[in-house]
């Protein structure tokens, strides 16, 4: 009798059958918490020295309720993948709260969350296995430009920093129980590349295979990245890695990121992910755009063969999942070019 399939061998399996849905912004449901400044604090910071309202990392310590919550309702809108509460989760981006020393422990919680929510559904449906994907955000430093208009030579973080800073991530990320690690909104590819060399460094050291999602974002109509590159320039600087999938998230709107993946489709051997916002934000900073709305736009997508993965990103809601996951059932995904 055969083992049973790892979680690594169920993901690739499904991809090779069916578009996969990952779920949507997590910051737009906790959003609808209203949660205060003694929300995010709970018992065990009510005494911090420093604010930490809109630190939502740290709401899988003080309000993971809620954190599960908004998983389980992205899971029952049809999402395969889970993205773990850990998008700020670096020493560099909690150096704004204090909190460096809370890193692991916020990704092991984080995903341990996650984990269990996923574990919970697969064993209730496992022909539709759930898989968490361990989020890792771009920092708020960049490695390629200067924050500092009169010194452009000057650089607020090196690639050692950052490399150290992911490499602390990634480990709680996979010990608390991700499938997947999944760098993401990368405005700056020197900084995704540290975060790579981390992964590498704990695949050979652990002497494992980690399924890695890399997934860019571009900034404007320009068609680049913050730090310049192309989106054919952005997939060859990041295919040095055999990844499970590359992509763009965030940013602009579905339509305006169809070009954009269509020089992924057309020039990458890896599957091609993406999770656009609902829409463009208003005046206000709100995004407009209706589950039916967007999901029309990924139409085409689908209808191109363009994507294997495709969720929401800023604005996005289970009901926005669910629309994309009614639509993309009809389709097939992707074909690998080597498989075509």
């Amino acid at each position: 009798m055969r083992n049973k399939m790892t979680n690594s061998e169920q993901l690739y399996k499904a991809l090779s059958d069916r578009i996969l849905i990952l779920d949507g912004a997590m910051g737009t449901m906790l959003q609808r918490y209203k949660f205060e400044e003694e929300d995010y604090r709970g018992d065990r910071f009510k005494d911090w020295e420093y604010p930490v309202k809109g630190n939502n990392d740290l709401l899988s310590l003080t309000q993971p309720q809620a954190i599960e919550e908004v998983h389980k309702k992205y899971l029952e809108a049809g999402a395969d993948i889970i993205e773990t509460n850990t998008f700020s989760g670096t020493t560099i981006a909690m150096a704004d709260y204090h909190m460096e020393d809370l890193v692991y422990e916020l990704n092991y919680e984080s995903a341990k969350i996650a984990r269990k929510v996923c574990d919970e559904y697969t064993v209730v449906n496992p022909d539709k296995p759930r898989f968490v994907a361990g989020s890792i955000g771009p920092t708020n430093r960049t490695a390629s430009l200067s924050p500092d208009v009169n010194d452009p030579g000057y650089r607020a973080i090196t690639f050692e920093e950052l490399r150290v800073a992911y490499k602390q991530q990634c480990e709680a990320l996979l010990e608390g129980g991700s499938d997947i690690l999944l760098v993401e909104t990368i405005f700056d590819t020197l900084n995704a590349k540290a975060a790579l060399f981390a992964i590498d460094e704990i695949q050979e050291e652990k002497g494992i295979k980690i399924p890695i999602m890399v997934s860019g974002t571009i900034t404007d109509a320009s068609g680049r990245t913050l730090s310049g590159q192309t989106a054919e320039a952005f997939l060859i600087s990041v295919s040095h890695l055999n990844l499970l999938s590359v992509g763009f998230n965030c940013a602009l709107g579905a339509n305006q990121l169809t070009p954009y993946l269509e020089t992924l489709a057309h020039h990458s051997d890896f599957y091609i992910s993406a999770y656009p916002n609902a829409g463009l934000p208003n005046a206000f900073g709100k995004y407009d755009e209706t589950p039916e709305d967007m999901a029309g736009q990924i139409k085409e997508y689908v209808e191109k063969g363009l994507i294997n993965i495709i969720g929401g990103c800023c604005g996005t809601t289970p009901d926005h999942i669910k629309a994309i996951a009614d639509l993309v059932a009809q389709y097939p995904p992707r074909k690998l070019r080597e498989l075509i």
